[in-house]
């Protein structure tokens, strides 16, 4: 039922109650004292670097039209992503979600696109059955796998499964075709499995999964073996986020420096302010959208970035220097549809300009061009995704291989199903 007018016009109202005089400019001038005081590098209160310029600080700007022109750096892509079912559970009490993973190709390989990794990730209470099973190939160049996992407390299957899913199908797969990338490779978002270190972090009950899973540990070492892959080839590996919910920047500013009040959410805030050209129109700021911009790239060691390259860590079997493995980024942002994207890679990449400056050029041409993500992200993200009727059709057929019932509540009625 639409809300009505009356009623729409009294909630919007609410806004007038809320006495916030912050003017937009005062953010602008706080990002500029950020850029200037605090970013190079960017300390924690006991002093430790958690963000630093791998070479100036420095914010750029290309012609938006000028560089759509330009030859790419990279005559040939290559894109990965992993879609998901989402976690769903059954009234039996398992709980599962599954993962599909493809790799594209810009030019297109038909071949290549039609290869699949398959993940089903379960948990259950019962913990005299398993129901993990070993690789096994279908239709030729694809593979499937189930992963049983058991939880010691009845709190965060749903996590625990869509993560396991999502980053074994995906790290699997790009191993498996990474002879097969030529010239650049780009994952459909950060290089490393955020979503699963995050336990590592903010979890004391899925901490222990880094000791006692060997899913875990195998999605470690995947992540390890395809940067030490890329790097052994000269072949660069960047991911591509297309949306930007770091706080690890603001996070900082607000809990370890004198900065003072900080006005953003998140890092994206910060950094659209650094990066948006205005102009004074009429007595009124307009913003400038004939040019993208850019800004230098950073070394991070802020929040999760930091697991990857820790010096000692007894999760992770690396063959190059811990250092190699450090997160890198830039920041793109495109004023046509005032978004910011952000850029990784692993430093073992963008230690050298050369390299840095190739990857920029592929991204900001390709932004150009699409006003989104670059051609090889997207055709990978359209390949993944499991769309709703496959969702559907993917439930039910749960449903009748283990005799049970989605276990539902009111929402499913009241909405219809999540599919």
């Amino acid at each position: 039922m639409t809300l009505d007018p009356v009623h729409f016009d009294g909630i919007a109202g609410l806004a007038d109650r809320i006495d916030y005089d912050a003017e937009d400019e005062d953010h602008r001038d706080s990002a500029e004292t950020v850029w200037e005081h605090f970013l190079d590098p960017l300390r924690d209160g006991d002093g430790n670097e958690v963000l630093e310029p791998i070479d100036e600080l420095a914010r750029r700007r290309v012609d938006a039209e000028e560089i759509a022109l330009e030859d790419e750096p990279f005559g040939t892509t290559h894109g990965l992503d992993a879609g998901t079912l989402n976690p769903k559970p059954f009234k039996n009490g398992l709980v599962l979600d599954v993962a599909h993973a493809a790799m594209s190709a810009a030019p297109s390989d038909l071949d290549l696109h039609d290869s699949r990794t398959v993940v089903k990730a379960l948990h259950s209470n019962d913990t005299s059955k398993d129901f993990g099973t070993e690789w096994e190939a279908y239709d030729g160049g694809s593979r499937r796998k189930i992963v049983h996992t058991h939880l010691p407390e009845n709190q965060y299957e749903e996590d625990v499964v869509h993560a396991l899913a999502l980053y074994l199908a995906e790290s699997t797969h790009a191993l498996e075709h990474a002879d097969r990338v030529s010239e650049f490779l780009l994952l459909d978002g950060p290089i490393y499995p955020k979503g699963l270190l995050r336990w590592y972090y903010r979890s004391s009950v899925l901490t222990d999964l880094f000791e006692e899973s060997p899913h875990v540990g195998r999605i470690l070492d995947n992540y390890v073996d395809l940067v030490e892959a890329f790097a052994d080839r000269g072949v660069p590996l960047a991911g591509f986020v297309k949306n930007v919910s770091s706080k690890a920047v603001v996070r900082t500013l607000k809990r370890e420096t004198d900065f003072g009040p900080v006005p953003w959410a998140h890092d994206a805030g910060l950094f659209a302010h650094l990066l948006e050209r205005r102009e004074l129109v009429d007595g009124e700021f307009e913003r400038l959208t004939d040019e993208l911009t850019l800004t230098n790239w950073f070394v991070s060691t802020g929040g999760m970035d930091a697991f990857f390259a820790e010096p000692d860590s007894p999760h992770l079997d690396r063959g190059l220097d811990p250092e190699d493995y450090r997160v890198t980024f830039c920041v793109v942002y495109d004023p046509r549809r005032d978004l910011i994207f952000k850029v990784e890679a692993p430093l073992v990449f963008t230690r050298n300009r050369e390299t840095r400056e190739r990857i920029e050029r592929q991204v900001l041409s390709e932004v150009a061009v699409r006003r989104g993500p670059p051609q090889a992200v997207a055709k990978a993200d359209d390949l993944a995704a499991i769309d709703r009727n496959s969702a559907g059709s993917l439930v039910r057929a749960f449903e009748r291989s283990l005799d049970t019932d989605l276990d539902e509540n009111y929402n499913a009625v009241r909405w219809g199903r999540d599919y």
